[in-house]
Formats: structure tokens, C-alpha cells, sequence
């Protein structure tokens, strides 16, 4: 029979000031996915998450594709139109992404699974799976990464736990 080693017990950070309204910001993210995806016919995975303030282009619905376990943070958006160009192109973005502030994702781009997108970035390429993108345009800054649910880096618990040891969280 084999030992297993036992789980490492990470500490968390403390929930502060809006954090501690998280059960009530993840039923309004639960609504408005539901509302994307039935009234709209967006093709969001019921594991997505995202910001209140993300935005999905809703002159082409149906064009807006989101995988597993991936997070859109504030102020992104997500375009499948381009009425310059009479463009209305399918945008897809992968399986445990994490696409940063402010960020932009043009119509047409395929972002792969396992990809973080830099804060404020411009996507106008599509991007192959587990890379690090960032800029404007964006820019691969570093392939084969490797990120758990929603592009979380998989040292990002370690590093979580070691602040909150010392306080800092």
C-alpha cells in the first residue's frame, strides 16, 4: 500500500471591504449569464465568470463564445461585429483563460484554451493555447504557461498564502 501525502493547506487572504459581498456578486453574475444566454443566444459555459462592468457585443450575439472556467475582468469586451467592414465574425475564447482589464477582444479572434490576456490589451490575432498576451496590439510575451481554472498561475496559492502568513493580505 502507498502513502499518500496529505494536502498542502494554503491560508487564504482575509475577504475585505466588497469581498465580503461575493455570495451576493456571484448571484448577479449568475442571473446575467443565464439572461446572455437565453434572451441573447450567447454561448457562455455555465463556469464562466466575469466582471459586472464586462462587456459583450449584442449586435451579434450569437458570435460571443466563452469555454470552462474562464474569468473576463472589468471593462473587457468582447466584439463579433465591425460595421466599418460589414464584419459580423464568431469570437471565441477558450477553456481556463483569464482575460485582464480593459482589455479588448476584436471580432473573428480565437483566443486557446489556457491563455492569460494582459490588462488593457488589444487582441486583434487570434491566440494559441497556453500563451501570455499582452499590449496593443497584443503581443505574445511567453508560450507553454501553465494556469489552472480561470488562468489562475498555478504558484498563485503558494504566493497567496506566504502574504497572508506575513500579514500583508
Amino acid at each position: 500500500m502507498t502513502e499518500m501525502s496529505a494536502p498542502i493547506a494554503y491560508k487564504k487572504a482575509r475577504k475585505r471591504g466588497l469581498n465580503k459581498l461575493s455570495g451576493l456578486r456571484n448571484l448577479l453574475i449568475d442571473v446575467r449569464r443565464a439572461w446572455y444566454r437565453r434572451v441573447w443566444g450567447m454561448d457562455l459555459h455555465p463556469t464562466v465568470q466575469f466582471s459586472l462592468s464586462a462587456k459583450f457585443d449584442r449586435t451579434f450575439p450569437i458570435g460571443v463564445h466563452v469555454g470552462p472556467h474562464t474569468y473576463i475582468a472589468f471593462e473587457s469586451r468582447i466584439l463579433t461585429h465591425d460595421r466599418t467592414r460589414g464584419l459580423y465574425l464568431h469570437t471565441r475564447v477558450g477553456a481556463n483563460c483569464f482575460i485582464g482589464g480593459n482589455s479588448m477582444i476584436l471580432p473573428g479572434v480565437e483566443i486557446g484554451d489556457n491563455c492569460v490576456i494582459g490588462a488593457g490589451s488589444v487582441v486583434t490575432k487570434s491566440v494559441p493555447p497556453r500563451s501570455l498576451v499582452a499590449g496593443n496590439p497584443a503581443r505574445i510575451l511567453r508560450e507553454n504557461i501553465e494556469v489552472g481554472e480561470y488562468g489562475r498561475f498555478l504558484t498563485a496559492d503558494a504566493m497567496e498564502s506566504a502574504l497572508a502568513e506575513q500579514g500583508l493580505t
